[in-house]
C-alpha cells in the first residue's frame, strides 16, 4: 500500500505444478481504479475505469481484489518470483551468396523480428516479437492489427481458425475481431514451437519435451524426448512429430508411447508436413523428407548453411528451403536443388507456398512475397526481377486486442436472427460453455474463452462448428446477452 489517497494491491498466482503464473494488481487513486494484470516478470495489460465518487471506487477495487483472492491469488511482492522462462530464438544472418535476387512482389516490414506466418485462401498472416499480428490480402494490402500482450512465437492454423503461441503462455484464436485464450500453457514449459489438430494444441519447449492439450485447455500427456532444443513439431490423426537436437520422434496420438525415432543430419530447426511425409530443416545444412508410417529418411535436400525453414508445394512436388545465409532453395522432390537466390533483406525463419508464391517471414521482421513462377524465377537468374513494392501501414488501420473481461465484450439485448445462443453452466466443478440455441448437442463443451466466463452468463455467437473430438468451435464474433 502506498501514502495519500492512492492505493495499490498487487497479487500474484503461482502454482508449484506450472499451471499458474500470474499476477493480478489494482491501484486506487481518488476515483479512478486501474487493474494491471499478466505474466510474472512482463509489464502485462492494464484496464483504466473512472468511478462517479471515491466510495464506489474503493468498493469496485475491493470487489476485484476479493474475486482474486477466491481463485488463489495472495498478497506478493513484485519481482520477488522470477518471471516465466521465455527463450528468444538466437540467429544469424549472413548476406547471400547466391548471384541472384529472387524475384520479391511486396515486403511488409512488421517493425520487429517475427517468426510467426501463415497464408490461406483469403490472406497472410505475420506475428512479430512485439506482440502484434498483422492480416493482409495477397496483394500486400494491411487489413488488420492484433495486440497480444507478448512475442508471437508462431502462428498455426486448424481447419479456418488460426491461432498464435504467444510468449506470455497463451494460445490466442484469432479467428474473429475479438482475439481470446483459448489455451494457457503450464509456466515451466519454455514454448519454442506449437501445432493444433482438431482441437488438441502440442507444445515443443526448450528442455526437448512435449506437452499436449485438449480443446477444454485440460492437460493430456506429455513425453520428453531424446534431444533439447525442440523447434518442430507436427500432429496428424496418425501420430505426433517431434523435432528436436537428436531428430525427429512419432508419438501415438493418445500418448500410447513412441511409434519410432530418427536420428536427422543436425539438430531439427524447423519442421512442414505433407500427408504422408514430415520434412525436417537442420542445422548441418539439409532438409530431409521422412516417411510418417516408418520415420525412414526418403530423401535429402542439400543447402550451403543451416537451414531455419522449409515448406512444400502440394504433395510435396517442389520442395523450398530458407538458410542461415539469406538464400532461399527449391529442389525437385527427388533431392536435385533447381533454383537458388538472395532474399534480398535477411534469412526466412519461416515459410510457406501458395499458389506459385513462396511467402517469407525474415530476420528483419518482414513478410516478403516472392514470385516462384517458372518464368519468374528464369527471369531472376538472368537478373531481371521485378521492383519489390515496400508495403505501408495504413492510417486508420483497425487494431483489435483480447477481451480480458466479460464487461469488455460487446453486450446485445437480443440475439440476432441466425445466430446461437451458448450458456455458461457448473459442470463437475467446472465452469464450461453449452449450446442453448436447438439444433445442437447439447451435451457438448464449447471451445470458449475463459476471461470472458461468468456463472449462467448468456452470449451469442454468429456460428458453431463441429470438430472430430466431439466439442463445438465458435466462429465469427461473440457478445454477451443481457
Amino acid at each position: 500500500m502506498s501514502g495519500g489517497s492512492v492505493s495499490t494491491t498487487y497479487l500474484e498466482l503461482s502454482q508449484d505444478d506450472g499451471t499458474a503464473h500470474k499476477f493480478y494488481e489494482v491501484t486506487v487513486d481518488a476515483l479512478v481504479v486501474t487493474v494491471r494484470y499478466g505474466r510474472i516478470g512482463a509489464s502485462g495489460q492494464t484496464q483504466v475505469t473512472a468511478f462517479p465518487s471515491a466510495d464506489k471506487a474503493r468498493a469496485a477495487a475491493a470487489k476485484k481484489v476479493g474475486e482474486k483472492v477466491r481463485k488463489g491469488y495472495a498478497p506478493a511482492v513484485p519481482g520477488q518470483r522470477a518471471p516465466r522462462a521465455v527463450t528468444r530464438r538466437q540467429v544469424t544472418s549472413a548476406p547471400s551468396t547466391a548471384r541472384a535476387v529472387a524475384p520479391v512482389l511486396w515486403r511488409f516490414g512488421t517493425g520487429s523480428a517475427a517468426f510467426g506466418i501463415h497464408v490461406d485462401d483469403e490472406h497472410c498472416w505475420v506475428g512479430n516479437q512485439a506482440g502484434d499480428v498483422y492480416t493482409l490480402g495477397h496483394d500486400g494490402q494491411v487489413l488488420a492489427r492484433f495486440n497480444l500482450p507478448d512475442g508471437v512465437k508462431c502462428l498455426v492454423a486448424d481447419d479456418f481458425w488460426i491461432y498464435a503461441g504467444c510468449d506470455d503462455g497463451k494460445v490466442y484464436d484469432l479467428s474473429s475481431k475479438l482475439p481470446f485464450a483459448a489455451y494457457d500453457i503450464a509456466a515451466d514449459v519454455d514454448i519454442f514451437w506449437l501445432d493444433i489438430h482438431e482441437g488438441v494444441l502440442d507444445v515443443s519447449d526448450r528442455d526437448g519435451k512435449l506437452t499436449v492439450i485438449d480443446h477444454e485447455d485440460e492437460h493430456q500427456w506429455s513425453r520428453r524426448s531424446q534431444g533439447e532444443h525442440a523447434w518442430m513439431v507436427r500432429a496428424d490423426d496418425r501420430a505426433v512429430y517431434h523435432g528436436h537436437q537428436r531428430g525427429v520422434t512419432a508419438y501415438a496420438p493418445d500418448g500410447g508411447g513412441e511409434l519410432w525415432h530418427t536420428p536427422t543430419r543436425g539438430g531439427v530447426l524447423f519442421g512442414w508436413q505433407e500427408d504422408d511425409t514430415v520434412y525436417a530443416g537442420t542445422a548441418h545444412r539439409v532438409v530431409q523428407r521422412l516417411s510418417k508410417a516408418s520415420g525412414a529418411i526418403e530423401a535429402t535436400y542439400a543447402c550451403d548453411s543451416a537451414v531455419y525453414a522449409c515448406a512444400t508445394s502440394p504433395g510435396g512436388r517442389f520442395v523450398f528451403a530458407g538458410d542461415a545465409a539469406s538464400s532461399v532453395y527449391c529442389f525437385d522432390q527427388d533431392g536435385t536443388r533447381l533454383w537458388k537466390l538472395g532474399t534480398g533483406g535477411g534469412s526466412a525463419l519461416s515459410m510457406q507456398y501458395r499458389d506459385e508464391r513462396l511467402y517469407l517471414v525474415t530476420t528483419d521482421g518482414s513478410l516478403v512475397c516472392v514470385d516462384a513462377s517458372e518464368a519468374a524465377v528464369s527471369a531472376a537468374q538472368q537478373g531481371t526481377v521485378p521492383v519489390a513494392r515496400d508495403v505501408k501501414l495504413a492510417e486508420a488501420l483497425p487494431t483489435y486486442a483480447p477481451a480480458t473481461t466479460a464487461s469488455a465484450v460487446t453486450a446485445v439485448a437480443q440475439a440476432p436472427t441466425g445466430s446461437i445462443v451458448v450458456q455458461c453452466v457448473q459442470d463437475s466443478g467446472r465452469l464450461r460453455v453449452h449450446v442453448v440455441s436447438e439444433g445442437y448437442d447439447s451435451s457438448w463443451n464449447v471451445q470458449f474463452p475463459r476471461a470472458i466466463r461468468e456463472p449462467g452468463a448468456r452470449y451469442v455467437v454468429d456460428a458453431l462448428h463441429p470438430a472430430a473430438g466431439g466439442f463445438y468451435r465458435v466462429r465469427g464474433d461473440i457478445r454477451r446477452l443481457l
